[in-house]
């Protein structure tokens, strides 16, 4: 006894994701792989002989907050824009900007707190290098952030952020949140490993 089976495959349309959103998600795993190295690094040459402890800015307490802060106006920022709520948007959009500023700030007060414990980028233990590296690197990423949230806040300004285009913002708003989670993960291997 034979039995047919028909098998009827219905035609979908392929995902596609927005080219620069796709973008983005790249560049954001090219930066966990050099972060991911760079703390591999760290832990590798911490067994080394003469690693010197390191002691760690009050200011990075400070920077956990104000970064993990930020977070809240830009999940404000993107749930006003969907509900075409402008003037929400540009005020989440400019207090996110603010609070990123405050943490670049931030970042040199702990560079200058580092120098005070007379630990320095060079001529000193390889442990303060591998800090200045790591804080350093992610205030570069935390600034081009904030250039970024600046040009998403000036196309608010604009009328040109609302429920109808949200492509721009959405990716600066997942961007901002991963330098959050990179900070935060940089903050507490720095406690665990000094």
């Amino acid at each position: 006894m034979a039995v047919d089976i028909k098998i009827v495959e219905e035609a979908r349309e392929p995902r596609s994701m927005n080219p620069r959103k796709f973008g983005l998600w790249l560049f954001m795993a090219t930066v966990v792989m050099l972060f991911g190295a760079w703390t591999s690094a760290y832990i590798v040459k911490r067994g080394d002989m003469g690693w010197s402890e390191i002691i760690l800015p009050d200011m990075f307490w400070v920077n956990t907050v104000i970064v993990l802060a930020s977070s809240v106006p830009m999940i404000w920022a993107v749930r006003a824009a969907r509900q075409d709520k402008t003037e929400q948007v540009k005020l989440a959009l400019g207090v996110t900007t603010i609070l990123g500023i405050a943490f670049v700030v931030g970042q040199f007060m702990a560079f200058s707190q580092m120098v005070g414990f007379h630990e320095h980028f060079t001529g000193g233990a390889v442990s303060h290098s591998f800090v200045y590296v790591l804080s350093g690197a992610h205030g570069l990423h935390l600034i081009s952030g904030v250039v970024v949230l600046a040009i998403v806040l000036n196309a608010a300004m604009r009328g040109r952020v609302h429920k109808d285009n949200m492509n721009t913002l959405e990716m600066c708003a997942t961007y901002w949140h991963f330098l959050g989670v990179l900070w935060l993960y940089l903050f507490v291997f720095l406690l665990l490993n000094k």
